[in-house]
């Protein structure tokens, strides 16, 4: 699988998201019921600018979107994205499994 430079930048963003704890969790609550950043920061231990920045980092991977409801931003989950990174695994576990049949194959000559 070749990968294009803007997809590689894609990948890096949504790798770089969920590399963190806090956003995984995000994510987890917002695939069961899309809700307010307000409503998302009562969950942390951590300042309501904070989880902000949390769901922006999710935002530019767009792993999620935000959307007005009144004076709330409420976040979505965007699975498209999710969707693309676990077909980018799958890839590299085909590669990796393609490479250790050669090793076992070189193994059984022996």
């Amino acid at each position: 699988m070749v990968v294009g430079e803007s997809d590689e930048a894609a990948a890096d963003r949504v790798f770089h998201a969920l590399a963190d704890a806090t956003r995984r969790d995000i994510i987890a609550r917002v695939i069961r019921d899309a809700q307010s950043v307000t409503a998302l920061a009562r969950h942390y231990p951590m300042s309501f600018a904070a989880v902000q920045k949390h769901v922006a980092v999710l935002e530019r991977a767009a792993l999620v979107t935000k959307r007005r409801r009144g004076r709330e931003q409420v976040v979505h989950p965007d699975l498209t994205a999710l969707r693309r990174a676990a077909r980018l695994l799958d890839a590299y576990e085909q590669l990796w499994r393609h490479r250790a049949r050669g090793i076992e194959e070189l193994l059984a000559e022996d």
